[in-house]
């Protein structure tokens, strides 16, 4: 082993030596005259305050206790012309040595007694709008932010700002507005060894309550696990029921960060956060309590250059389901929306227990076996809208309905007692079968009116199953473009669910429960779709107080359902999305107002494009059609103007009103002959239909393809058990020519 040259060892030493020297003289020079160093960073933070945000910072006195440690007193922040916004009697603070070398700030130990965060919003004042000030940097306005970059040096900027130590005392945080108020005062808040214990006294003038958070903080392993809950009671704000509707109140939040990673581009979050006994109202979302005994979600969130999500390998957890949802939000160089949810297979019961207590109550007690399998896709790119993808299917594996829960989804193949309602009170309830002399078989039910209103409301309704997903797609694609929801989407099998099983409050939860109880209906066979036609026209307004189509063609017409001709059928169609508003429809003479014209033509055009009318020139009927002599004398005093207010006024819902619209000019020939595009509303519905037939006949070539290899499994797979070859073989030629059956059916349904 060759030995170190000697000289080079004592080169060493002394230049090791020299380096320390230099070190001690800097860190003395640096100890001596670390109180003017402090006066002269206080006074650049506060110059940089009042210049920056016009605030008035102000403190008693600061002075170093120890090598790294400062003590502040008598601190206060005032906005100029605002309330106080915050003040302190005592402050210490000390930071960890070596990473402040490096240039990292960490605390070690915090110190505080006596603070006061104010925050005040008094008639539109606020004393803390300058948090929502711009900066002034023109500099900056060609820089690249990379998001990854800018959240990990986020989350550690607020992870080393959480001490190793904390001792808090006495620290309120207060908020008023013209309206409200909120206390929350911190009598002890303690971190020590990892541990975090702390007390917290709620006050919002409506309700008192003592809080606590609790757990383990180790900010600097990015390893934090903390719970909040109240003595005694659940943690609540009634602060909230009264600026925002909403109650909310729970048991026990628990939330963890386990881990935070940064490489190849991105950053990845790690966290876990649960709820033990939520409960949630709030009128958009169901008109009862709707309570979550148990749900979490483990989060993991990516964060790219340009992008946020919220990860595939996250799991949401509710009672005895997961699902695992993916949402991914993308900036540049436009703006991408995509969401996802995948269950897998689920024990489909499983699926039925674990809704919230409250959401679905019609559903409440339903038994059921076999599996369901739920997948959504939606993707998103704003600059093509028109391009929305949008995808929900629910899939089943010998799913069947042993015995149903609250509300007897097959009480609607017999005669049964509808109550409508009217803004939530009930109105005379209505016996939907032949005891009223009021009901009308579908075979009554001129062929002029099953086809219109199929036509305007449905035209895939006999092959479809409650849903057509294009139509959704469009009605989503809308609501995007014109920043509301409206009415678009919802089948007649939907609208019969809606109007025989449901409310009509509009909230999310009445919508889901009808889309399942469709699902239902529709996998489960449990209506055929002639009886369910069939008590949808029976059971649906026609105007205020008019329900069930015998009354609607006696009341407009006086005449039976049988009688009806293409152009009164027509009308009827065009009152279904807002029958309150359809007798404003017509004219003091008893015609209809010119507003409808090119609604006839439209509905007429598609009708003949099928073959279920005779081509017409002249509107379909539009000019024959007219209303019941004795009900002209209602609307003679009404205008033009005020009639087409009353028919553009949404229904109870919020959503639906009468097509009121005038025919368009359509391209002459020569425009066509030269690729100029047909945009008429004509034109519009015929492409619409031409794209859900493509669907449906899309979705039934998977129907085919999937029946085809349930087949081929079921013989593969026949029971040979106590069976002659001879048993066997029969079993498998029935099962074959079951399935050559079923194929068959399905290829008949093709538009």
């Amino acid at each position: 082993m060759r030995r170190i040259n000697p000289k080079y060892i004592r080169i060493a030493g002394i230049t090791a030596a020299i380096i320390v020297v230099i070190v001690l003289i800097g860190g003395y020079i640096a100890y001596s005259k670390r109180e003017t160093l402090l006066q002269k960073a206080i006074y650049k933070a506060k110059a940089k305050a009042k210049r920056d945000y016009n605030l008035d910072v102000k403190i008693g006195s600061a002075h170093f206790t120890g090598l790294s440690s400062v003590a502040f007193s008598d601190i206060s922040v005032v906005p100029y012309q605002r309330d106080s916004l915050f003040s302190v009697k005592k402050f210490n603070v000390s930071v960890k040595i070596f990473p402040l070398i490096f240039g990292t700030i960490k605390l070690a130990d915090v110190t505080l007694q006596n603070g006061h965060l104010n925050l005040t919003s008094v008639k539109g004042v606020k004393n803390f709008d300058f948090l929502f000030k711009k900066k002034k940097d023109t500099t900056q306005t060609s820089s690249k932010v990379d998001l990854s970059e800018l959240s990990n040096n986020l989350i550690n900027e607020v992870l080393y700002k959480i001490p190793d130590n904390l001792s808090l005392t006495n620290f309120l945080i207060s908020f008023r507005d013209d309206s409200t108020r909120l206390n929350m005062l911190a009598q002890s808040a303690i971190i020590k060894s990892g541990n975090l214990a702390s007390t917290i006294k709620v006050d919002d003038g409506a309700a008192q309550s003592t809080w606590h958070f609790d757990g383990k903080m180790h900010p600097s392993d990015k390893n934090i696990d903390v719970r909040l809950y109240a003595d005694g009671k659940k943690v609540e704000l009634p602060i909230l029921q009264k600026k925002f509707k909403v109650i909310l109140n729970f048991d026990t939040l628990t939330t963890r960060l386990t881990r935070v990673t940064n490489g190849h581009g991105e950053t990845k979050i790690y966290s876990y956060l649960s709820v033990r006994n939520l409960l949630v109202n709030h009128p958009g979302l169901s008109t009862t309590d709707i309570i979550i005994p148990s749900g979490a979600i483990d989060a993991n969130f990516f964060v790219g250059e340009n992008y946020l999500s919220l990860d595939s390998s996250s799991v949401i957890h509710l009672k005895k389901i997961t699902a695992n949802p993916y949402i991914k939000y993308t900036l540049k160089p436009v703006k991408i929306y995509e969401l996802k949810v995948h269950t897998g297979w689920l024990n489909a019961q499983d699926i039925f227990d674990s809704f919230p207590t409250g959401m679905f109550e019609s559903l409440d007690g339903i038994q059921v076996a076999g599996k369901l399998s739920y997948n959504l896709n939606l993707f998103y790119n704003s600059s093509q809208l028109n391009d929305l993808q949008f995808d929900s299917r629910l899939d089943k594996d010998n799913f069947r309905i042993i015995k149903y829960g609250k509300t007897d989804l097959s009480k609607l193949n017999s005669t049964f007692v509808y109550t409508p309602y009217e803004r939530g009170k009930p109105m005379p309830p209505h016996t939907i079968g032949p005891k009223n002399p009021d009901f009308v078989p579908l075979e009554n039910i001129s062929p002029n009116l099953r086809n219109a209103v199929m036509t305007a409301e449905d035209p895939s309704f006999y092959t479809n199953r409650g849903f057509v997903e294009e139509s959704i797609r469009k009605s989503i694609i809308t609501d995007i473009k014109d920043k509301k929801f409206k009415r678009g989407g919802s089948t007649i099998s939907m609208q019969l669910v809606k109007n025989a099983f449901l409310s009509r409050n509009k909230t999310l939860s009445r919508k889901i429960e009808e889309i399942l109880i469709v699902w239902l209906i529709e996998n489960n066979r449990i209506m055929s779709k002639n009886r369910m036609l069939e008590v949808y026209f029976n059971i649906i307004e026609w105007g205020r107080g008019i329900y069930g189509v015998g009354e609607a063609a006696r009341y407009y017409f006086g005449k039976e359902p049988s009688d009806l001709s293409i152009g009164e059928a027509i009308f009827l169609a065009s009152i279904v999305p807002n029958p309150k508003a359809g007798i404003y429809a017509f004219q003091a003479d008893g015609s209809l107002r010119p507003g409808l014209h090119g609604y006839f033509n439209l509905i007429g055009r598609l009708m003949a494009g099928k073959g279920l009318t005779p081509r017409d020139t002249s509107a379909y009927g539009f000019y024959e059609v007219r209303l019941r002599e004795g009900l002209r004398r209602q609307i003679a005093p009404i205008d033009t103007a005020t009639a087409d207010s009353l028919m553009l006024q949404p229904d109870d819902e919020g959503m639906g009103v009468a097509p009121i619209f005038e025919e368009p000019k359509r391209p002459n020939f020569l425009e066509r002959l030269f690729g100029k595009r047909d945009t008429t509303p004509a034109a519009k519905a015929e492409e619409k239909v031409k794209e859900t037939n493509d669907m449906i006949k899309q979705r039934i070539k998977q129907e085919i393809s999937a029946l085809k290899e349930d087949y081929k499994r079921r013989v593969d797979n026949v029971d040979t058990a106590g069976k002659t070859k001879k048993e066997i073989k029969d079993e498998k030629k029935r099962l074959k020519q079951e399935g050559k059956d079923k194929e068959k059916e399905l290829k008949a349904k093709m538009p």
